[in-house]
């Protein structure tokens, strides 16, 4: 048996990079698995790879109604849940003076307002049910200043705000609140980095694995239910971080 048999974990951008890998580690410790993702062709594919274990939720997260119905309808599927990974996300870099404010607007509705909302849906059950953990993808931006991406540092710092606070509220109710920092993550995310930025990274190798996440993320979650990670950075061995000159 696995070390999570028997728990229903619902899992947010899981057609790829980390929430892909997350959902098949999860998968293989013998929970059951809500992936939600609103590319349908993409999220059929990984439902697919991961068999019987695993449901598709196609969903748009920025879309108020469709992130409001998304945990009842994992409950009707299901019953119960256990697990909450809010991973979701988008990257927007460059320079703030000739950045595109619509596209930071989108950003910070997928990174941080879906994250709250999602949390809020999922409360009562967890609540209710007086365990349960959330967990959120954060990212090594939120624990330091990088000039290349101020917007997307802001989106993780109020991630980590937000689980900090939130832990405090429900630590009575036996919910854990946890995040997972990575480093630089070798995902679809990487599309929108400049080649100059990413280049140097890639053949040093100095990326995370979607896998190496995962790894860790079922870490914390496999822990006794009195002992909660609360943050966990994790970095490549190799990495360095890049900026722009």
């Amino acid at each position: 048996m696995g070390r999570l048999s028997g728990q229903v974990a619902l899992v947010t951008g899981a057609a790829s990079g980390i929430g892909f890998a997350t959902s098949k580690a999860l998968v293989c410790e013998g929970a059951s698995v809500a992936l939600c993702d609103r590319s349908e062709p993409n999220l059929a594919k990984a439902v697919e790879a991961l068999g019987e274990q695993a449901v598709a939720h196609v969903v748009d997260l920025a879309n108020p109604d469709d992130l409001d119905g998304l945990v009842p309808r994992v409950l009707q599927r299901f019953g119960k849940l256990d697990i909450v990974h809010a991973n979701a996300g988008l990257y927007v870099g460059g320079d703030v003076s000739s950045g595109d404010a619509d596209a930071w607007d989108r950003m910070l509705t997928l990174n941080v307002n879906s994250v709250f909302r999602l949390v809020r849906s999922a409360l009562p059950h967890l609540k209710e049910r007086q365990t349960g953990d959330i967990i959120v993808t954060s990212s090594i931006s939120g624990h330091m200043v990088i000039p290349h991406e101020p917007i997307y540092n802001a989106s993780k710092h109020a991630v980590r705000a937000f689980v900090h606070s939130l832990r405090e509220q429900v630590v009575s109710d036996g919910i854990r609140v946890s995040e997972v920092s990575p480093g630089l993550t070798v995902t679809p995310l990487l599309d929108s980095w400049p080649a100059d930025l990413l280049a140097p990274i890639l053949e040093k190798k100095a990326g995370l694995s979607p896998d190496d996440v995962a790894e860790a993320i079922v870490f914390m979650l496999s822990r006794p239910r009195n002992v909660v990670i609360r943050d966990l950075v994790i970095l490549a061995q190799s990495a360095q971080l890049v900026r722009p000159d």
